[in-house]
C-alpha cells in the first residue's frame, strides 16, 4: 500500500507499507526529490572550482561542486551543461560521466550523477538562479582534498566527486 502524503514543486513523500526480506511488514516513508548531477570543473593548471553557497537547512554556506536537479525531459549530461554555467558563468569542452551515488538511501531515491569537466570558456548564456547565494572560488585540486581530510569541506556529494576523479 502506497500513499503520497505530499507534494511540492521539488519533490514528494510517500508512506508505504513495505514488505522487508525476512516477510515483515513495515510502514516506512519515502522521499522523492528527483535526481541531479555534481561536476567538478578541472582546470589544466591543476586547479578547480567550487562554489561556496548558502544553505538554508544548515544556515551556513559550505563548499561544494556546482549541482543541480535535473528538469523533466533532460538527461543528465544536458543538466551538467546548464547547471555548470548557471553555477559559473563557464562551459566546458568535455564532460567525463563519473557515474552516479545514492544520497541517502535510507528515506530517499534521489540518486545525483558525477561528471568531471574540463576545457573552460566563459557562456553567453550565464545567468544565476535568484534565490542563490553563490561565490566561484578556485582552489588546487590538493587543497580540495586537504579540505575534505581535514573536515573543511563536509558536503557528500562533493566528496564523493573529488574521490571518483582523483582515483582513477
Amino acid at each position: 500500500m502506497t500513499m503520497e502524503i505530499y507534494r511540492g514543486k521539488r519533490l514528494s513523500v510517500e508512506r508505504k507499507i513495505v514488505t522487508l526480506p525476512d516477510g515483515s511488514t513495515r510502514e516506512r516513508l519515502v522521499v522523492h526529490p528527483g535526481d541531479a548531477v555534481a561536476v567538478l570543473p578541472i582546470r589544466e593548471d591543476g586547479c578547480c572550482y567550487l562554489v561556496r553557497q548558502y544553505r538554508f537547512s544548515l544556515d551556513a554556506s559550505i563548499f561544494e561542486v556546482p549541482a543541480g536537479t535535473i528538469e523533466m525531459g533532460e538527461t543528465p549530461l544536458e543538466t551538467a551543461r546548464r547547471e555548470l554555467i548557471e553555477e559559473t558563468g563557464m562551459q566546458a569542452l568535455t564532460f567525463i560521466p563519473r557515474g552516479y551515488i545514492h544520497t541517502t538511501p535510507g528515506f530517499t531515491d534521489e540518486r545525483i550523477h558525477l561528471f568531471e569537466a574540463h576545457g573552460f570558456t566563459p557562456s553567453d548564456a550565464y545567468h544565476r538562479d535568484e534565490d542563490e547565494v553563490i561565490e566561484l572560488v578556485r582552489f588546487p585540486l590538493a587543497e580540495v582534498e586537504a579540505m575534505i581530510a581535514d573536515g573543511r569541506i563536509n558536503d557528500a556529494k562533493t566528496i564523493c566527486l573529488v574521490h571518483r576523479c582523483t582515483r582513477r
